[in-house]
């Protein structure tokens, strides 16, 4: 598949059937995500893959419930991964505070991208999760309450794989060229 094909192949997925997917599948996306570019190579990212069902819809549940309501969808996938946003290495900490840009954020959006992409290919679909209830996830999972989760991604094959068409701005919208002396 031609990498532009792939871009339109995926979307954000809100309905899963219940196939499993298999740990061989996850690991490949996850390596995706390993691979991608970091300020000064620091990583900043590590996932916690929830795929025991028992588990999952306990997480699905906490995560979704009271005013996160609106991603009650992720009880329909069969696999949720945890992003748990480290951070990076000192030099890039220290050029994001005189920068004022947290690079690490940037990171990890990277690599997110990195594994969902992957996933289209491999057929499956994701959807990030960045509203959800924090404290309960941790609490569920054992993660200490000085990590930050900044993101979580549903990840099954899709209930319905046709695709729409993309509702985006047009480029010549976004984008214009420099022309020295304008």
């Amino acid at each position: 598949m031609k990498f532009i094909d792939l871009v339109k192949t995926r979307k954000s997925v809100r309905k899963y059937t219940d196939r499993p997917v298999s740990r061989e599948n996850i690991d490949i996306c996850l390596d995706a995500a390993r691979l991608a570019p970091s300020a000064c190579n620091s990583q900043p990212w590590s996932f916690v893959v929830v795929d025991d069902k028992d588990t999952k819809d306990k997480l699905a549940e906490a995560a979704s419930s009271g005013i996160y309501r609106m991603n009650t969808f992720i009880k329909t996938a069969p696999v949720i991964i945890v992003v748990i946003t480290e951070k990076s290495k000192y030099v890039a900490r220290l050029g994001g505070t005189i920068r004022n840009v947290k690079y690490n954020l940037i990171d990890v959006g990277i690599a997110c991208d990195h594994l969902t992409l992957q996933a289209a290919e491999l057929g499956l679909g994701t959807c990030y999760l960045g509203w959800f209830h924090e404290k309960s996830v941790k609490k569920i999972l054992g993660i200490p309450n000085s990590k930050k989760l900044d993101l979580i991604i549903s990840l099954g094959y899709p209930e319905n794989p046709e695709l729409k068409t993309k509702l985006r701005e047009p480029l010549d919208n976004l984008r214009r060229y420099f022309i020295p002396g304008l």
